[in-house]
């Protein structure tokens, strides 16, 4: 697979982009008229939105960056940056932020669904390439764009040919192991290993059992089960991914669940056969339908409980303990742990979307993104 450079690193600036208001506050968070749990106290609001409905946030190079998918209908950027005068701004620039209909997405973004910095610390978006939800990837949309977060300089792009990104993919995610990436695959099931160095990228686990959603495991909000369409319920396939602290793991599964885990080894070697590499995969842990998760350097989890709204942390022993329960983190997506050790979320309520809301929009805005000390406000371990 080919593998594309810029020539010209597109660089950051002010002049020309568009800004969009955002409001930021700090301190005690009852004052915006959202339903107060008895956990409030551990809630930060670090900014609000009615312009992108996101649910990706990433902290680089001494910024805040968050995205959200285009098929969400809202009118913010692709990808923007955290400004201090409490802006959004189009990151890198306008012009990837900047696809529409007919122009070319090799060097704009079509629709993002993941941010993720690397250990390295520069910022990788993740672009499905596809407009609406559940479509194909238009030609060149699907891609990874990796940035250097301070300067916006964009450092390289890796297109994901049609037969990586497939018609009915959905490229969901990704994580860093050595010179390897991971991503996940949760429309046309499946993980993705990238080659970080060569550009190569493989499917394996395609239409595996650990990759694949059940039926037997529902997405239940507000007492309801998430539909896609009128009484077929949301069926999403491999999303959520974690690399275990020593690199030899990875952890994975349905954003329904349960997840498996499966040896880094043999994912990386070409030469492992698609039955070598399906026997190899065992079970890792039985967690609900999440929104997204995030791993510390110790192997713990953290993870989004989308039925209840819950903030939650896996040990490395196994044990489950809620942080809290909050009404405002209503399908909380994927986390970020910043370096001071808090835990940022965007709260997307993507099930309030018309689609999966029988035709109209329950989303109660602003969206909020929250950020709190994830081990602070613990209770009881679940049984």
């Amino acid at each position: 697979m080919g593998v594309m450079k810029q020539n010209q690193p597109h660089a950051f600036t002010k002049r020309g982009l568009r800004r969009i208001a955002i409001a930021v506050f700090t301190g005690f968070v009852g004052v915006c008229g959202h339903p107060v749990s008895s956990h409030a106290q551990t809630i930060r609001i670090e900014a609000t939105t009615n312009a992108i409905d996101w649910n990706a946030v990433a902290l680089a190079g001494g910024h805040v960056f968050v995205s959200g998918p285009r098929w969400t209908g809202f009118s913010g950027p692709a990808v923007g940056l955290l400004t201090k005068s409490k802006e959004i701004e189009p990151f890198p620039d306008a012009d990837w932020n900047g696809w529409k209909p007919g122009r070319n997405a090799t060097h704009r973004f079509v629709s993002v669904n993941a941010l993720h910095v690397a250990p390295d610390g520069t910022l990788w978006v993740v672009d499905t390439g596809t407009p609406s939800f559940g479509g194909a990837p238009i030609p060149e949309g699907a891609k990874l764009v990796r940035i250097d977060p301070a300067t916006g300089h964009v450092l390289r792009i890796y297109p994901l040919d049609p037969d990586i990104a497939q018609a009915g993919s959905y490229i969901d995610d990704i994580r860093f192991n050595g010179m390897h990436a991971y991503l996940t695959d949760a429309g046309k099931a499946a993980l993705i290993v990238l080659d970080i160095k060569t550009g190569q990228a493989r499917r394996v686990l395609d239409n595996d059992a650990s990759t694949r959603a059940r039926t037997d495991r529902p997405i239940i909000m507000d007492g309801h089960v998430v539909e896609s369409h009128l009484h077929q319920p949301l069926l999403v396939n491999a999303d959520p991914l974690e690399v275990s602290p020593d690199g030899k793991w990875l952890y994975f599964g349905p954003l329904e669940g349960p997840w498996s885990q499966v040896p880094t080894a043999l994912l990386d070697d070409p030469n492992v056969s698609s039955t070598d590499l399906s026997a190899a995969v065992q079970p890792w842990a039985d967690l609900p339908p999440i929104g997204g998760s995030a791993m510390d350097t110790a192997g713990n989890l953290y993870f989004t409980n989308l039925k209840d709204n819950g903030v939650y942390l896996r040990d490395v022993s196994g044990k489950i303990t809620r942080l809290l329960s909050d009404l405002r983190l209503h399908w909380a997506d994927a986390p970020c742990l910043a370096p001071d050790g808090r835990l940022w979320l965007p709260a997307a309520q993507l099930d309030r979307l018309p689609m999966f809301h029988q035709g109209h929009s329950d989303i109660q805005q602003p969206f909020l993104l929250v950020s709190i000390h994830p081990h602070a406000g613990q209770v009881k371990p679940r049984r």
